[in-house]
């Protein structure tokens, strides 16, 4: 390059960095996305949520009490249900398909939906409330929750606040602080939920005296937790210290569960606010630092802070995953609904699809940590239930990763862990981590591509296909929901499995794996479609009506086997079935159903279909505090569900479905091995003229950033991930470009350049 080439590239890079917004500055929320919710707050599902991953806290409230539901993700009872042990020895695949075969519904019921017991065993265990009475100030006034320092506040009419927060230092032993302002304790009542008293347990012991309180409930096998809250006075404010412990007999530890509550809060008082607020915000401004976005739609916005936030909150290593709601489970005198247990056909895939764009990978590794610890479950699942080699994931599960029984066209399915593989295979996608690829993903995904390639036999016309197949959650728990196999909802999840098995074994340099994988991929089959292109559920069943899981369609999202960019097949096959789904209109769809479609619509390019979906799922089924719900709370006619259980994968959707609208980088021929272009602003509604981000996640472990104005993207900057060619589709549309490197190459729509890991290229347009 010449003296007056790297003259040029300087200047153009030193003009860029000046114009480019928001790389050196805080990525905080703006403090308009706050949540700010006026009192009183009646209800725990629109509380202001805060966590630390193991600990939630939920703080609402009326009047002059201040309510605290508590929650910690490893308060589970894992019993089986009196009537799975009744059945066991009939709670096998064989057997299933028995029953499949000669209709034998009431004892299919019987054997794989009635041990599923809403009162009983196994299920999440909601930990309790703490109530405070405040002794003055006046009553609650308004709530308000900084998203970027994660802490509370409880503002009341006469001038006084409660301010807190979960520490998020404190993962390992969790603690909840509490600082008092212009108002005082009266006096604290602690809650154990009445309806743990289904599970047989006895009364709770309670104790405590002066400024300090606890309960602790024993529960079955051995287990007992505890609440425990202490309190102190400092100069013109107060201070409380909350904790929830739990509790194993075998662990050998002497101390009791409220004994160490109660030690946590002291030693956490001795701290003091002032100390682990610090440290708390600091975590948490990381946390922010590693990406950001602007968009122009304020509701919009305050949902994806909202929900990131979330991440930050619900799932942290060294913590359980978040199942349905996180660790914020129903405090509404019942047990947590669908048991609060790990749903894996749809929600905890949906839970975890967001993280790797926003570079939260922590965040979620958590739940592949999880996944991958339980291994020797999922062994054993494979092996007694569907006799076969490998690894199997339940799917409906308990924190130990034990079957829970329930639909058992869906809660044993075989293909619900290669969902889950799924996220194994995207999670090395996004970070390039050669490490994560040899120890972690491959060995995963294998053993889930072992089990079920032992499940496949050839049907008449020598097509691979399983014994059972169903394509969630079409015609419920009725026997005709097994469909031909394979369905397409199978076959997606399958075909990605196995393609993703034959790139991880290339890779790795296992190139005869690899081929044994592509020849699996191959055998099972072609989509189902009717001769104008439409997909359908299998070999000859269209969608029926309209209905809330978008199964026959997961190979456009959040697989990318059928894309706008493999052919005009392809475009015909998402043009017509993207049709059919429409004109059976959204009935029976539910909150997530939106989201999910929004990310599809955004995936095909169709860039306002996939706004007015985010918009409807933001406006009509979101509560006030942001927790999604399943049902329309408008009741405005967009579903005839209104019904208001919160599940944390609608949330998830739609903060992936941003990312979709501005950054996508999949690879239109999964297998093949390449790391796909980079597309930016591939999905902006008109409405959506200015936006911006910064260092969002590309697949390679790319961090891009860009800049839109006036309806066309300025600016664009990429630091590589790793090494090796960048292929970008030109985000200026052929327009007059300046760029810091003279070596890009034009392939039609594409730009293509080499760099090594690290390198920046940026580029800008007037």
């Amino acid at each position: 390059m010449s003296v007056s080439c790297i003259l040029s590239a300087l200047i153009s890079a030193a003009a860029f960095a000046v114009s480019f917004p928001a790389i050196a500055q805080s990525r905080l929320p703006a403090a308009d996305l706050n949540p700010h919710l006026t009192a009183p707050i009646s209800t725990w599902d629109e509380a202001l949520p805060l966590g630390c991953g193991s600990m939630g806290m939920l703080m609402w409230g009326e009047g002059n009490t201040l309510r605290l539901s508590m929650d910690r993700g490893d308060l589970w009872d894992e019993r089986p249900s009196k009537r799975f042990t009744e059945v066991k020895s009939r709670f096998t695949y064989k057997e299933m398909q028995r029953m499949a075969a000669t209709g034998a519904k009431a004892e299919f019921d019987d054997v794989f939906d009635s041990n599923y017991d809403y009162d009983g065993p196994p299920t999440k265990l909601p930990a309790g409330r703490v109530e405070i009475t405040l002794q003055s100030g006046g009553n609650l006034k308004a709530f308000d929750l900084n998203l970027g320092h994660a802490e509370a506040v409880a503002s009341l009419d006469a001038g006084g606040e409660c301010r807190g927060f979960t520490d998020a230092n404190s993962v390992a032993h969790p603690v909840a602080m509490l600082r008092l302002s212009g108002t005082k304790i009266g006096s604290v009542l602690l809650k154990s939920p009445e309806s743990v008293q289904k599970l047989g347990y006895p009364a709770p012991t309670s104790g405590g005296s002066g400024n300090e309180r606890w309960f602790e409930q024993q529960a079955a096998d051995g287990f007992s937790y505890a609440i425990a809250v202490v309190w102190r006075e400092r100069n013109d404010s107060s201070e409380a210290a909350i904790a929830v412990t739990a509790h194993h007999s075998e662990s050998g530890v002497a101390e009791t569960a409220h004994q160490e509550a109660l030690r946590i809060c002291r030693s956490a008082l001795t701290a003091g606010y002032a100390h682990l607020v610090a440290a708390h915000k600091k975590w948490w401004a990381q946390f922010w630092q590693r990406s950001a976005i602007q968009i122009p739609d304020r509701r919009i916005a305050q949902q994806y802070a909202f929900v990131r936030y979330l991440a930050g909150a619900a799932s942290r290593p060294g913590a359980p995953p978040m199942p349905l709601q996180g660790v914020w489970s129903a405090d509404a005198g019942t047990l947590p609904p669908w048991k609060g247990d790990y749903h894996n056909d749809l929600n905890t895939q949906m839970t975890y699809i967001a993280y790797r764009t926003s570079g939260d990978f922590e965040e979620g590794r958590c739940f592949l940590d999880y996944l991958w610890d339980r291994m020797p479950v999922f062994r054993a699942f494979a092996h007694s239930f569907f006799n076969a080699p490998g690894a199997a994931v339940p799917g409906v599960m308990s924190l130990a990763g034990n079957p829970l029984g329930g639909w058992g066209m869906y809660s044993c399915s075989p293909t619900m862990g290669a969902w889950n593989a799924h996220l194994f295979y995207l999670h090395w996608r996004h970070t390039a981590d050669t490490r994560f690829l040899k120890e972690r993903a491959y060995p995963f995904c294998s053993e889930i591509g072992t089990c079920i390639n032992a499940l496949l036999k050839p049907d008449a016309s020598g097509t691979m296909v399983l014994p059972l197949s169903s394509s969630p959650e079409i015609f419920d728990n009725r026997l005709k929901a097994f469909l031909k196999p394979n369905t397409n909802y199978d076959l997606a999840c399958m075909r990605m499995l196995f393609l993703s098995l034959e790139e991880m074994a290339n890779k790795l340099g296992k190139h005869a794996e690899a081929s044994d994988w592509q020849h699996v991929a191959a055998a099972i089959g072609n989509f189902h479609k009717r001769p104008d292109g439409t997909l359908l559920l299998d070999e000859t069943t269209p969608l029926p009506e309209s209905h809330r899981h978008l199964s026959n369609l997961m190979a456009l999202h959040p697989f990318n086997l059928i894309t706008v960019e493999s052919g005009d097949s392809d475009v015909l096959a998402i043009d017509q079935s993207l049709k059919d789904w429409q004109s059976k209109g959204t009935s029976l769809w539910c909150g997530y159903s939106f989201s999910w479609m929004a990310c599809m619509r955004a995936r095909v390019g169709d860039a306002e279909a996939a706004f007015h979906n985010l918009d409807i799922y933001a406006r009509a089924f979101v509560l006030r505090n942001g927790f999604h719900a399943n049902g329309d709370q408008t009741k405005s006619g967009y579903s005839t569900f209104t019904y208001r259980p919160f599940t944390l994968e609608g949330n998830f959707l739609a903060m992936e479905a941003v990312h979709e609208m501005l950054l996508q980088s999949w690879s239109p021929s999964p297998g093949a091995g390449e790391w796909g272009t980079i597309r930016i602003f591939p999905a902006m509604p008109a409405a959506w003229k200015d936006a911006s981000f910064q260092d969002l996640r590309a697949e390679g472990g790319h961090l891009i950033s860009a800049e839109r104005r006036g309806g066309i993207c300025r600016m664009v900057r990429i630091t590589a991930g790793n090494d090796g060619e960048i292929h970008l589709r030109d985000p200026f549309g052929g327009k007059a470009a300046t760029w810091n490197r003279t070596d890009i190459v034009r392939n039609g729509e594409e730009l293509v350049v080499a760099l090594r890991k690290g390198e920046v290229l940026h580029g800008s347009a007037d």
